[in-house]
């Protein structure tokens, strides 16, 4: 329960940052072709914080845990949040660049830790990976266009 109200608790911030303060300004940016339409965020975020849940409370339940691989979960989960504010807040792409840079280190530190745990936790977190791949490459060409 502590896992999903955590996960669900960072997802709640960053998605009240984006709905209070994308608009006007998103809607006005040049936006690459491949840029998902608005209603596809949602579902995938949701998707993928459960899946995200789900891969650390499995972590916890297994033997040979530490406690290290969740501090860096937790600390993942403010770069998770802090990118939507500095987005979205800020509307500064290219610090939001850094802290996704960053973000995506901390994700396959935890996908690598997992798989030395919990091999299923750490397939949990690949389509994550995949997810803030793509938004690098979307945010790197938001970047590039405006």
């Amino acid at each position: 329960m502590y896992f999903l109200l955590v996960t669900f608790g960072a997802s709640a911030v960053g998605s009240l940052s984006t709905i209070n303060y994308k608009e006007p300004w998103y809607s006005l940016l040049n936006k690459p072709a491949f840029n998902p339409p608005d209603w596809v965020f949602g579902p995938v975020w949701t998707t993928l914080y459960l899946m995200m849940t789900i891969a650390i409370w499995l972590f916890w339940h297994s033997n040979n845990r530490d406690k290290n691989t969740v501090y860096i979960y937790l600390i993942h989960l403010v770069f998770n949040t802090t990118w939507s504010v500095v987005f979205f807040v800020l509307h500064n792409m290219l610090l939001a660049l850094f802290v996704l840079i960053l973000l995506i280190g901390l994700i396959i530190n935890l996908i690598l830790r997992f798989k030395r745990v919990n091999v299923v936790s750490s397939y949990l977190m690949i389509p994550y990976l995949l997810w803030c791949s793509f938004a690098l490459f979307l945010n790197i060409n938001l970047i590039i266009i405006n």
